[in-house]
């Protein structure tokens, strides 16, 4: 059975960073459009088994069941919701970055 899966505004505004980033600060515009497109299509992905990826550790994360997964240098944080079967992305971030200081903003 296949899950919707859908964005928060944050998680869209995280990949709009990301593009700009690499796009206007980096002055490579094609490899972020491919990282942008890497990332979704990988997201896309989500619609079959999204439970297949680990929870996330640390609470109250863990015991909201929120789940993760890295694309390149960037790591998915979402939310199944199997009851509706339905996935929302909350975040999409650098690996690099204070995980929990951006996932509590």
């Amino acid at each position: 059975m296949s899950w919707n899966v859908y964005y928060t505004e944050k998680a869209e505004n995280d990949l709009r960073g990301i593009y700009e980033y690499i796009a206007y600060s980096l002055f490579v515009p094609l490899t972020a459009k491919k990282q942008v497109t890497a990332i979704m299509e990988e997201i896309s992905k989500l619609d079959e088994n999204p439970l297949r990826f680990p929870v996330y550790k640390k609470e109250p994360w863990k015991s909201r069941g929120l789940r993760f997964f890295p694309v390149n240098n960037y790591m998915i944080f979402y939310l199944p919701y199997e009851d509706e079967k339905t996935v929302t992305i909350i975040r999409i971030m650098y690996g690099g970055r204070n995980v929990e200081k951006q996932l509590n903003n």
